[in-house]
């Protein structure tokens, strides 16, 4: 049975509020524009705001590549107490009276700067046995999760509010979190740590500039006024470099065949997309003076 709903194509940039799931914001943006698709490029906690990137249509094929990009987050730290869940939201389980100077903040960052070994939260949507974490943590199961890879580009000291308080800001690759950072950076400086607010500033080509709130979506909900709010889909492939093909080369593409792309300093073997009179067409591995597709754009 096919879905119902409108065949319409490209990126929104929501600026998430506290106290919704990403999935519920999806939810409601797939309602207001009627889409038939609808997904999101990296999940955001409850209590988390600021960017949400929304694809919809044929854009969700390019959502792996603004889910595996870099992304931003500017955080506060409260000192002196560890959380259940690593953030305001659990019961405080540990306190401690110390509190780090400054320059011991400092010093302590850059051990989580680079490549990293991070334990997930334990409420975590990480699966053990095929069940999330977070789930076995509301049940009062006990659990061991694994330290898993990620790439911290940045972490660096913004503000200190008061001798609780620490602001920070990083930059990390796809699958990091926040809350992570926050305990082990407490448990480092010997005081305990959680998080007790955080906002995502970008998400790898979508900025904060681009984004509208759920007021002005739902504003203009069910309106042809609302498709304005749309980026093109090609935003989501700004990681990838595009290759300009020739109408011939664009029909083929189109129905899943190798096609011929005009020069470029793109090599052999390199992911690319290809694109004509502006459109994405599809994008594939280059070989030879062709495009060899993997995911085709119907638009």
């Amino acid at each position: 049975m096919a879905r119902k709903g409108r065949n319409i194509s490209g990126w929104l940039v929501v600026d998430k509020p506290a106290g919704m799931t990403s999935a519920a914001v999806v939810n409601k943006v797939r309602w207001a524009f009627n889409a038939r698709k609808a997904g999101h490029a990296g999940t955001l906690d409850p209590d988390a705001t600021g960017v949400l990137a929304i694809a919809l249509g044929e854009a969700t094929k390019t959502v792996n590549f603004v889910a595996d990009a870099l992304k931003a987050y500017a955080f506060i730290v409260r000192l002196g107490e560890a959380t259940n869940t690593d953030d305001a939201e659990g019961e405080v389980i540990t306190t401690s009276a110390n509190r780090p100077t400054d320059e011991a903040i400092k010093d302590h960052l850059g051990q989580f700067v680079g490549d990293i070994q991070q334990v997930p939260p334990k409420f975590s949507a990480v699966k053990i046995d095929g069940q999330r974490a977070y789930k076995l943590a509301r049940d009062g199961e006990d659990m061991e999760l694994s330290a898993r890879p990620l790439w911290v580009e940045e972490l660096v000291l913004c503000g200190r509010p008061d001798a609780d308080h620490v602001e920070l800001e990083m930059t990390c690759g796809k699958g990091g979190y926040v809350r992570a950072i926050a305990r082990d950076l407490g448990a480092s400086l010997g005081c305990y740590g959680h998080v007790r607010q955080l906002r995502r500033i970008w998400s790898g080509p979508f900025d904060m500039k681009d984004a509208v709130t759920l007021d002005q979506i739902e504003e203009l909900a069910r309106s042809e006024e609302i498709d304005d709010l749309l980026l093109p889909l090609e935003i989501g492939l700004a990681d990838l470099p595009e290759l300009r093909c020739t109408p011939a080369g664009a029909s083929r593409l189109r129905n899943g065949n190798p096609g011929i792309v005009l020069a470029s300093d793109v090599e052999y073997g390199d992911e690319a997309w290809a694109s004509y009179d502006g459109q994405a067409v599809a994008v594939g591995i280059y070989k030879a003076g062709e495009l060899h597709p993997n995911r085709v754009f119907n638009l």
